[in-house]
């Protein structure tokens, strides 16, 4: 199977090094494509040897890369809101596409996918590593046995701490009309597994959301102002714990701040711009098309970081808690141990039982190497007994709750889902 790649940030050198070192059986990485030179021969430069190279093409020869080096699948891992392009492009090329979450942002885009893909017949898969962790993986299959019942609502609580979650506010993710704010870029991967455990998608959605912490007025509160528009060269940095050091970090220097020349982006802008167009507090409320009913928060300011999570059945509930770090002290994240999953089953009438959560080993909990061995060498799995694979069609369906609560956001209101999908031209199956 031959690959190309557009987007060499940092979410492509997974997929890189799964085809050309961890799965290299059959599989071939024909190209890399990105808008960087920089970034480009970085890139190129970890590829594993082989014969003349890897090619490489500039953003504006997409087109021609996809017919000199033939790809059968192109991996898009490029900014959100440029996802769409080169998923439509690949797909009226007559290509297979594989995409980074969220498969992009907006109605409009959304529509000229699913175009290109029906009129193609081309296969779409985004990657939603979290379904592939071994301790969610586990929390479907509670939930498929039926041991607590028929599911009829979930609490869902994530939190980001004040590393993580600042760093949304300092990239290009900071811009809604680039990332769909925080409710579609990363609530994505919730949303998907809400629409993987309880089988079913979105119906109505309500929600409310605010920027409270990363403002310019919070700057002044800790001590920040007369900051500069950016970390590198601010005159407050050394008393900033929101601070990202560019040059004292190798990897973050190379990739970024070596390449700023070529195209003017900077990866460390202020975290209390007043630019900042995205939501750091929110709050969902979704009916499924079953009727489940889920609450959902983020926090993009929280002193740990992870997630909360309780199922209610109609014969008990199941709860599961993963804290991912404990905290950041002394501007040093105190990452959480192996111990920091539990999941607790408690039927009516009975004690509650902490169950031994199922464990993997890897990035994401254990995800990455089990969702990439699927990508990239089925033969050598499992059949999977859980469908953990996402086309288009899911990859609609987890961004369309973040969209609808976008759209509530701004109304004021409860947005149908349907009717927010037949409005934009949208016909999606459920």
């Amino acid at each position: 199977m031959k690959y190309a790649i557009v987007g060499a940030g940092g979410r492509h050198a997974m997929f890189r090094t799964a085809i050309t070192e961890t799965h290299p059986t059959d599989n071939e990485l024909v190209a890399l494509c990105d808008v960087n030179a920089s970034r480009l021969a970085l890139s190129a430069s970890k590829v594993p040897p082989r014969g003349n190279g890897i090619a490489t093409y500039a953003a504006e020869d997409f087109d021609r890369m996809l017919n000199e080096q033939q790809p059968d699948t192109v991996i898009v891992t490029t900014p959100d809101y440029l996802h769409h392009e080169y998923i439509v492009r690949a797909l009226k090329a007559g290509r297979n596409v594989m995409t980074e979450k969220p498969m992009t942002v907006d109605l409009g885009k959304l529509r000229e996918i699913l175009d290109a893909q029906a009129s193609s017949g081309k296969k779409v898969t985004v990657t939603f590593n979290y379904r592939y962790t071994p301790a969610r993986t586990q929390i479907k299959d509670l939930l498929l046995s039926g041991v607590i019942g028929t599911i009829e609502a979930v609490d869902f609580r994530w939190y980001l701490d004040r590393v993580h979650g600042a760093d949304y506010f300092r990239r290009w993710h900071r811009y809604k009309e680039k990332s769909g704010g925080l409710l579609v870029h990363k609530s994505t991967h919730h949303f998907d597994l809400m629409n993987w455990w309880v089988a079913s998608t979105p119906k109505t959605v309500s929600a409310l959301g605010k920027r409270v912490f990363y403002t310019p007025q919070m700057a002044v509160e800790l001590g920040l102002e007369g900051h500069g528009p950016r970390c590198q060269g601010c005159p407050v940095f050394d008393r900033c714990d929101y601070r990202l050091d560019l040059a004292g970090d190798p990897a973050l220097r190379e990739l970024y701040l070596d390449a700023e020349d070529d195209d003017g982006y900077l990866r460390d802008k202020c975290v209390f711009a007043d630019d900042i167009t995205i939501e750091d507090t929110m709050q969902v409320q979704v009916k499924y098309a079953n009727e489940v009913f889920l609450n959902y928060t983020l926090c993009a300011y929280s002193p740990w970081e992870g997630l909360e999570i309780k199922f209610q059945g109609t014969k008990g509930e199941l709860t599961h808690r993963h804290v991912e770090v404990h905290g950041v002290f002394g501007g040093v994240r105190d990452k959480a141990h192996e111990d920091a999953m539990t999941t607790t089953l408690h039927l009516a009438g009975k004690r509650p039982e902490v169950l031994d959560v199922w464990q993997g080993s890897g990035d994401h909990g254990g995800a990455d190497p089990v969702m990439l061995g699927y990508l990239f060498e089925p033969c050598s799995m499992e059949p999977d007994l859980y469908n953990r694979a996402s086309s288009h069609r899911e990859g609609a369906w987890s961004i369309l709750t973040g969209i609808a609560a976008n759209e509530a956001m701004a109304r004021g209101q409860t947005v149908d889902v349907d009717q927010m999908l037949a409005g934009a031209g949208i016909v999606l199956g459920r």
